[in-house]
């Protein structure tokens, strides 16, 4: 028997370089787990303490409640006099169209993956991975845009502020570039989540809106010339209340903004505390509460939302609306400061520009999360996306370049943020809905297929109205898909079990050869007669010029889903028409014949030998087969599997070939 070796490698000391050093920096926690990356998203682990409902939504409320911050001059330039009708539309649509998806999206997904891992369910195969890339593009939108957008909404606080140095003055850009530099030194350093800043924040801040609502509210009632004024401006620009009405919707798509904290709260569901008596499969408690932190944002919000777009339409001159107007991405600070004074005004900007600041590290956080908990498991991220340092530094340079595009303007960004936003709603609905179908609830099947088409008008509106906002997510998607699949070409020849477990009679099998090798024959499961094992057996003796003793196995792998790639593989010893075979299901033939043999040797000590015979065909056409439908060119691509998972020639179990 011949043994082949290498010769021993020549032991030395690794200098340490500078470039390992930042290597080794960037990549620290490559082998964590997914979604365990600090940072209000983050999803706690099971020892770590669980909160409230009322404080998670608090987490919730940094990226939902800072909209307030821009939304009453978004609507009041979408809008004009019509704001608070457009508003009420808004309203209608997050209490009797949003809140219902999403409450049910509670119930299907309670473990914080949200509508997009109900797709996934829904929409298996290559279609589905290539609809969740989709949904991943649009989701990357609205978080990038949500870090960009309120950066960019924190600096018009801060230089808008009488108290600031006059030098500020139009260095928005400026300004916010450095927002999201300081946003990523956080990251880079370490981002220690605490719940207990996002409750102080948005306690603060609502409480401050609170105060000025009503202040505003009474310099209104105060001064009814103003709202007679602002009455008559409607009837005389619209002419009827039908019309009014009209018009209210077909602006409403521009006033989306106002629902962009659906996605986040269900996403934030792992940190609830649930009932003693939850389990990971039936967590009652934790839904209960969900349900209830949603509810709660939505009427909160929608309070707000109403009160606010009156009295800044009511109070403030429409022309300090435009772009370079006093009102213009801050109309409440400017009412703060004009009704309440410097000293007012001034707290109220910097709790503004505190939790705009928290709503990108909400959403730097979610995009953390977000990338390893699909990507990897698809195969199509790079090994680094695992890190969040690297992942840190590549979004932080596209928010760059996002505000330099869009000059740090927050009504510019408007329409990307509410296309991405209203296509997660979308896909949410259609989710529900077809979750509801499959259940064979006819009626809230039609009820959540009315949402749907509502939300389908609103995001076709919206596109239509601001095409920039599909451009700049069409890149992302775009982007996304490209790096995808590069990835996951680049890691076809990994190992993809993330275990493999042998049944007691496939253990009896490959131990039944005491001394000798494990003699494997692969063959295909789609040949299961008598005829076909005996021709296998026949002609894997005579290529190969070997013995094959009576212990010899043969092994089938059945392809369920050649679009997976991370899977547990379970292999079963069954015997067929006299023959004892091993039977795994799983994604790629050759990767999976691979795991198996590796597996096969570390329980039996034994050294495996599988027999394949060539494929015939063209090898691009198998090439592509291997891709896409986990076949092709089995033998080669098995043998190369085994090359980079066991570099020990001694210790790589062998493949024939002929």
């Amino acid at each position: 028997m011949t043994t082949l070796s290498r010769p021993p490698a020549e032991p030395r000391l690794k200098k340490k370089t500078a470039v390992g050093s930042l290597r080794a920096w960037l990549l620290h926690d490559l082998h964590q787990s997914q979604a365990v990356h600090q940072g209000p998203h983050a999803i706690p682990q099971g020892h770590e303490k669980k909160h409230r409902w009322w404080q998670v939504m608090c987490l919730t409320g940094v990226d939902y409640f800072s909209t307030l911050g821009y939304q009453p001059a978004i609507a009041a330039v979408a809008a004009g006099v019509l704001s608070p009708l457009a508003t009420l539309v808004l309203i209608a649509v997050t209490l009797f169209g949003a809140l219902p998806v999403y409450r049910r999206v509670s119930v299907e997904s309670p473990h914080g993956s949200g509508s997009i891992a109900m797709l996934e369910r829904l929409l298996p195969r290559w279609g589905g991975k290539f609809f969740v890339l989709a949904l991943l593009g649009f989701a990357a939108t609205d978080f990038m845009i949500t870090m960009t957008l309120s950066a960019a909404d924190a600096a018009a606080h801060l230089i808008g502020n009488p108290l600031v140095p006059g030098w500020l003055q139009g260095q928005n850009i400026g300004v916010t570039l450095f927002l999201l530099a300081l946003l990523a030194a956080v990251f880079l350093r370490g981002f220690k989540e605490a719940i207990g800043v996002a409750v102080v924040l948005v306690g603060l801040y609502l409480s401050l809106n609170a105060v000025l609502v009503v202040v505003t509210i009474g310099q209104a009632l105060v001064h009814p010339l103003q709202i007679t004024d602002w009455w008559q401006a409607m009837l005389t620009s619209h002419g009827n209340p039908v019309l009014m009405l009209a018009v209210a919707v077909l602006v409403f798509p521009k006033l989306a903004l106002g629902m962009s904290g659906f996605e986040t709260g269900v996403a934030v569901m792992p940190q609830i505390r649930g009932d003693a008596s939850d389990t990971e499969a039936d967590p009652a408690g934790r839904i209960r509460g969900t349900k209830r932190l949603l509810t709660t944002a939505a009427v909160i919000m929608s309070a707000f939302l109403v009160t606010t777009s009156f009295t800044t339409v009511v109070l403030i001159p429409e022309q300090e609306f435009q772009p370079g107007g006093a009102a213009d991405g801050r109309a409440l600070a400017l009412l703060a400061h004009e009704y309440m004074g410097v000293v007012f005004g001034t707290v109220y900007d910097l709790s503004t520009i505190a939790i705009l600041w928290f709503a990108g590290a909400s959403a730097m956080a979610g995009l953390l999360n977000l990338v390893p908990r699909y990507l990897p498991r698809y195969g199509m991220a790079p090994q680094w996306t695992k890190a969040s340092r690297p992942l840190v530094l590549v979004f932080t340079a596209i928010g760059f370049l996002i505000t330099l595009i869009f000059a740090a303007n927050v009504e510019a960004q408007g329409g990307a943020y509410a296309t991405g936003v209203l296509v997660l709603m979308t896909s949410a609905a259609i989710a529900v809905t077809l979750a509801t179908r499959r259940r064979g609830e006819r009626k809230l099947t039609v009820g959540f297929g009315i949402i749907s088409a509502v939300f389908v008008y609103t995001t076709s509106a919206n596109i239509i109205e601001r095409p920039e906002g599909i451009q700049i997510a069409s890149i992302f998607i775009a982007g996304t898909i490209v790096i995808s699949f590069i990835s996951r070409a680049r890691r076809s020849f990994e190992l993809h079990a993330t275990s493999i477990h042998f049944d007691e009679r496939a253990i009896e099998f490959v131990a039944a050869a005491e001394s000798g090798p494990i003699q494997i024959i692969a063959h295909e499961p789609l040949r299961m007669t008598g005829q076909a094992y005996r021709d296998k057996l026949h002609s894997a003796s005579e290529v190969s010029h070997l013995p094959l003793d009576e212990n010899v196995l043969f092994l089938e792998v059945i392809v369920d889903d050649s679009s997976d790639f991370e899977t547990e593989l379970e292999v079963h010893g069954i015997t067929r028409h006299g023959y004892r075979i091993l039977e795994v299901h799983g994604p790629v033939v050759p990767n999976t014949i691979a795991s198996v043999l590796i597996h096969a040797r570390d329980i039996t000590g034994l050294m495996p030998h599988i027999y394949f015979r060539w494929t015939e065909g063209n090898p691009v056409k198998n090439l592509l087969r291997f891709m896409f439908f986990g076949e092709g060119e089995i033998a080669p691509v098995t043998r190369e599997v085994l090359r980079q998972a066991v570099p020990d020639i001694t210790q790589r179990p062998w493949v024939h070939v002929g």
